[in-house]
């Protein structure tokens, strides 16, 4: 059971309504009445940002599941707020809430751009291509005042490095023309993520991402500057945005995307029971009916977090959702598989001074 909302903490616009501790605590707060109820004014609960200086800012995986094995996360947390964010757990790992704390509690790593060209330039680095956003979304709010992208951008661009990205915020549309001159090369391609048309609904699962038209701008535009753009429908969530998915698709096949994905629901550690009690909170007539459905998904759990399973679900409904996908995704002209990305270019820029080559 989660712990109820601090009374002294006024919310706005954010997806958790409280602050339960992560699964590493080894102690648990509660809080008692002291049987004074003196009315007193509430604090808006504000986002704060600390800063984070890594040794190194790119991150190898070996999953099975995922076809890259690079990432880069400008961020820990994000403000986007959705409450489903399977990367909420990763809090944890700070003694901070996947809750309120992952929202609200932001840390950025300013000198990526500096760490990454460090690493690029190392003499056993082998190109393929980086993963931006794996994690949290690097053009959350932000990043607007922080400016941490554009710095990486640059550095990809300068050394031929080819990069893909996926987000849901239009400050990528502040970075076009960095985007557009690496997808002129083959060297870089956006996922843009799209969970529903629906803007009050959208509003209440993404409190602080931009709305659904904008996404649909931000694939427009992007597509129109020559940028490779897949939609990704993710997450499907039975009985909420799952009816909505042939919509989805043709909206965003409207609006210039050439390639689509599609996961479902997933509800790691502690993010199930946020979900569940946003479900009370925001649908409370349908939050049965959505967690039958999720867990006949996930063999009769909340979560299946088996490689192979948990980015496709299985069983009947799993199997349903694929292949209306599937079918939708043939009949809108949409291509298979992701563009390929040059890696042959890849080199260190020139540096004043250095000798020019004859060829």
């Amino acid at each position: 059971m989660l712990p109820p909302r601090n009374p002294d903490q006024r919310l706005k616009a954010r997806g958790a309504d409280t602050r339960p501790e992560g699964r590493f605590e080894s102690k648990h707060r509660i809080r008692e009445s002291d049987g004074w109820d003196i009315p007193e004014e509430q604090d808006l609960l504000r986002t704060e940002v600390t800063t984070e200086r890594p040794r190194s800012i790119i991150t190898r995986n070996t999953s099975p599941d995922i076809s890259f094995d690079r990432s880069i996360n400008p961020y820990r947390g994000c403000e986007h707020g959705c409450i489903y964010c399977y990367a909420r757990p990763s809090h944890a790992y700070f003694g901070l809430s996947p809750g309120l704390d992952f929202e609200t509690r932001i840390i950025a790593k300013p000198e990526a751009a500096e760490l990454l060209e460090r690493e690029l330039g190392r003499p056993s680095y082998r190109p393929a291509p980086i993963a931006l956003g794996t994690n949290t979304d690097p053009y959350q709010p932000v990043e607007a005042k922080l400016a941490i992208m554009p710095g990486i951008l640059r550095v990809l661009r300068d050394w031929n490095h080819p990069v893909t990205l996926v987000t849901r915020g239009q400050m990528v549309l502040r970075d076009l023309d960095l985007w557009a001159e690496m997808a002129a090369r083959d060297q870089a391609a956006v996922g843009v993520s799209l969970t529903t048309l629906d803007a009050d609904l959208a509003r209440a699962l993404e409190p602080r991402a931009p709305a659904p038209a904008t996404r649909l701008r931000m694939i427009r535009e992007l597509s129109r500057a020559g940028v490779p753009v897949r939609v990704m429908i993710a997450p499907v969530i039975p009985v909420l945005t799952e009816p909505e998915i042939e919509r989805l698709l043709a909206a965003a096949a409207e609006a210039g995307a050439t390639t689509a994905s599609m996961i479902p629901l997933r509800l790691p550690h502690e993010v199930a029971p946020l979900f569940r009690d946003w479900l009370e909170r925001h649908r409370p007539g349908m939050a049965a009916h959505v967690m039958n459905r999720v867990q006949a998904m996930r063999g009769g759990r909340d979560n299946d977090p088996r490689f192979g399973h948990r980015f496709r679900g299985e069983g009947i409904e799993a199997q349903l959702a694929l292949q209306r996908f599937r079918l939708a995704r043939r009949r809108l002209g949409y291509r298979e598989g992701s563009p390929a990305l040059d890696c042959s270019r890849f080199g260190p820029p020139p540096r004043a001074g250095d000798q020019l080559s004859l060829f």
